[in-house]
C-alpha cells in the first residue's frame, strides 16, 4: 500500500502556528521534536487515515516569502469532515476566518476558508456522509 504520509506547510511561527491548527481547527500534535540545527520536526494531523502536516518555519527570504500563499491563491488544502456544521460552527467560534457561506454542491457541503498565514482551504462534508 502506498499513501501520501506528510504534506510541508511553511509557517512564520512553530508556536502560533500549533496553536492555530490545534486550536483552531482541532487537530491533534503528533510530534514536536528539537533539531540539532535549532529547528523543530512539529506534525499535526486532523484524525483519521489522512496526510498530516509537517509544520515547518521558513528559514530563507524565499521561503517566507511563500508562506500564506504555497498554492498560488488556489484552494489547496481540504478538511473532509463527516458533520459540516459541527465543525464549521466550532471552526468560526474559534475565529477561523471562512470566505464565503457554506454551499451544497453534487459533490457535498463546502465553505472555504483561510488557515492563521492566508493559505485557502476547503471544508467539506462528501456528499452521502
Amino acid at each position: 500500500m502506498r499513501r501520501v504520509a506528510l504534506v510541508t506547510l511553511v509557517v512564520h511561527d512553530y508556536d502560533e502556528a500549533v496553536r492555530f491548527y490545534t486550536e483552531a481547527l482541532g487537530f491533534r500534535l503528533v510530534e514536536d521534536a528539537p533539531r540539532p540545527d535549532g529547528s523543530r520536526w512539529v506534525v499535526v494531523e486532523p484524525g483519521g487515515d489522512g496526510p498530516g502536516l509537517v509544520l515547518a518555519r521558513a528559514k530563507s527570504d524565499e521561503q517566507r516569502a511563500r508562506v500564506g500563499d504555497q498554492t498560488g491563491g488556489r484552494v489547496g488544502f481540504f478538511l473532509h469532515t463527516d458533520d459540516f456544521a459541527r465543525d464549521h460552527t466550532r471552526m468560526t467560534a474559534a475565529g477561523v476566518t471562512f470566505l464565503e457561506e457554506p454551499r451544497h454542491e453534487p459533490y457535498g457541503t463546502v465553505a472555504v476558508f483561510q488557515d492563521l498565514y492566508g493559505n485557502r482551504w476547503d471544508l467539506l462534508q462528501p456528499a452521502g456522509h
